[in-house]
């Protein structure tokens, strides 16, 4: 019953031709019950129309046309007894909608929807939410803008490094660096003192740190101490890391505690760039690298570390309504 409910819900995504997800059930063919109605706005707000059909409301809100089933709309109702604004959870037992309910009343003003729903219950809706959280909607946002770069896109843009001073104590500091590693995906810290009490501090302000198969905070050096290549003097090529967890670490925090001799440079590559380019000059290879899983492990016998760890995904992971890309899970290491 849940599978076929939450499937229900998700009935109107669309794949990024057009075409409907195989897994999901196909409702019955509109009908027209109610005529199309523009209703008057306030000059500076768009014209917005709306159309009734027999599983979902047609709605017209600027440029943005919405097809909103009336099965999701109950379930997103933010009435107060539907939805706790406190903690910004659902209150609604989504298995008690009744997959065939349709509402008994629709009106659209300047900014709002109302529905009145066969119990009496009345849902309210912005239209400018309906536009951000429709299907439609979220085909047409962008979840998380970046500035994709090469080696001269990034040293013409001059991207600052913030004073470790300046990220700790102001909010000024922290929000320039999170605004310039959002953007680029890389960030850089200056003047922080060489020990790794003070590197866990400053990443404590970034975010909590997660636990790992190497701990929390770690050395790291030339030694072989852990089964990894990392641990040797061999140079490293491009890659992702922890690629073999279920989910990879989303932000790593480096820091050079101490350096002695030649070699150990860091090279960095905007993957994101790299795909754009595959999309570009070879679509169906990028198809192919968002929809191939591969599998990356992690075998260690060094010392007392005995782990083995397997992670499977595609290299190229996108968002399905908007075909975005959100994270490169690539270590030709550990394949």
């Amino acid at each position: 019953m849940w599978c076929q409910r939450l499937a229900w819900l998700l009935r109107g995504r669309r794949g990024s031709a057009g075409r409907r997800w195989p897994w999901l059930p196909r409702g019955p063919g509109p009908v027209l019950a109610v005529p199309a109605r523009c209703h008057p706005t306030a000059p500076a707000s768009p014209c917005c129309a709306w159309q009734l059909h027999q599983d979902h409301l047609e709605l017209r809100y600027g440029s943005t046309v919405m097809r909103l089933d009336f099965v999701w709309l109950r379930d997103h109702c933010r009435s107060a007894s539907c939805y706790n604004a406190k903690t910004s959870q659902r209150s609604l037992d989504t298995a008690s909608v009744d997959l065939a309910i349709q509402p008994q009343a629709v009106r659209v003003d300047e900014t709002t929807l109302f529905l009145t729903w066969p119990d009496g219950h009345v849902t309210r809706y912005g239209l400018e939410w309906l536009a951000r959280n429709s299907y439609e909607g979220q085909k047409q946002q962008v979840m998380h803008p970046r500035i994709l770069w090469n080696a001269e896109i990034y040293q013409q843009a001059q991207v600052p490094s913030i004073d470790c001073r300046s990220f700790l104590e102001t909010d000024e500091g922290l929000k320039e660096f999170l605004q310039n590693f959002l953007l680029y995906g890389i960030a850089f810290v200056e003047n922080v003192p060489p020990t790794k009490e003070d590197t866990e501090i400053l990443a404590k302000r970034i975010s909590i740190i997660r636990e790992t198969i190497y701990g929390r905070m770690w050395y790291f050096t030339s030694d072989f101490s852990r089964g990894d290549t990392a641990y040797t003097k061999l140079a490293l090529d491009r890659h992702t890391d922890t690629t073999y967890f279920q989910e990879p670490c989303g932000i790593q925090v480096f820091h050079c505690l101490k350096h002695e001799g030649t070699g150990g440079r860091t090279l960095l590559v905007d993957g994101f760039h790299a795909a754009e380019q595959v999309l570009h000059q070879a679509p169906e290879h990028f198809e192919l690298l968002a929809k191939v899983p591969l599998k990356h492990e992690y075998v260690e016998n060094v010392g007392g570390c005995h782990n083995h760890m397997i992670g499977v995904g595609p290299v190229l992971n996108i968002y399905p309504w908007n075909n975005e890309l959100y994270l490169i899970r690539y270590n030709n290491y550990d394949r």
